[in-house]
């Protein structure tokens, strides 16, 4: 996509790669922004792919490395020692400081939009646990965490959920069990603007188109659904 280049970004740690990619038009005068977190096989092909796609939905889009500090620029694959290096990259990684990239991500994707624009979060897996910090703490103004691992061991943040949030999972999904989603349905449901969607037929990962356990209805449901609660959220 022409409209993509790699910037840096600056944190108090030091400076990382993130992935930029602008609307088709190239402009970003009245454009919401997205903060992208990766999964656990860093920004590679297809978080890049989901970055354009959002742009080309009108969003600036900024998908941080956020692997950096170990692994700079890595992108890794979804099996055998692809998939063993991204479990022990995820195992190494400090939370807080990738919660505290995203904000350096989104003040980095705020000096390219206009004054009071608005900005979301929003992530796969890992990402999507990042994603959930993020809202919770006032980073970003929404949140979309998809099948997000390891929010449940975070919900005594849920209190803090002021930012609208949508929730992405899989029935199938075996990392994610059914007991974990009715405890962040619980932990969330009160507070404003949440909703929490469940897809019958989908597994973890089933947004990846380079997944084998992508499933396109789920995943294009789930996209619709995500594109109208940006839209209304990020307009307001």
């Amino acid at each position: 996509m022409s409209n993509s280049q790699w910037i840096r970004v600056e944190t108090v740690d030091g400076t990382f790669d993130a992935y930029l990619a602008l609307p088709p038009s190239g402009k970003t005068a009245n454009a919401p922004g997205i903060v992208l977190v990766q999964e656990i096989f860093g920004v590679n092909e297809h978080i890049r792919g989901v970055a354009d796609q959002y742009a080309s939905d009108g969003y600036v889009v900024i998908a941080p490395d956020i692997f950096w500090r170990a692994a700079p620029r890595v992108e890794l694959g979804y099996s055998g020692d692809d998939m063993a290096r991204a479990m022990e990259l995820r195992k190494s990684v400090d939370v807080e400081k990738a919660v505290a990239d995203v904000g350096a991500s989104v003040k980095a994707l705020r000096s390219k939009l206009d004054a009071g624009a608005k900005v979301a979060a929003v992530g796969y897996c890992f990402g999507g646990l990042v994603s959930y910090l993020a809202a919770a703490r006032g980073l970003v103004d929404a949140a979309v965490p998809y099948y997000g691992g390891g929010i449940h061991n975070y919900l005594g943040e849920a209190p803090n959920l002021n930012v609208p949030t949508q929730f992405h999972y899989g029935a199938l999904d075996s990392h994610i069990t059914p007991d974990i989603v009715t405890a962040v349905t619980e932990a969330v449901k009160s507070r404003p603007n949440t909703e929490v969607f469940v897809y019958p037929e989908a597994d973890h990962g089933f947004n990846c188109w380079s997944r084998g356990s992508y499933h396109q209805p789920s995943a294009a449901l789930a996209h619709g659904r995500a594109l109208a609660f940006l839209s209304t959220w990020l307009s307001k």
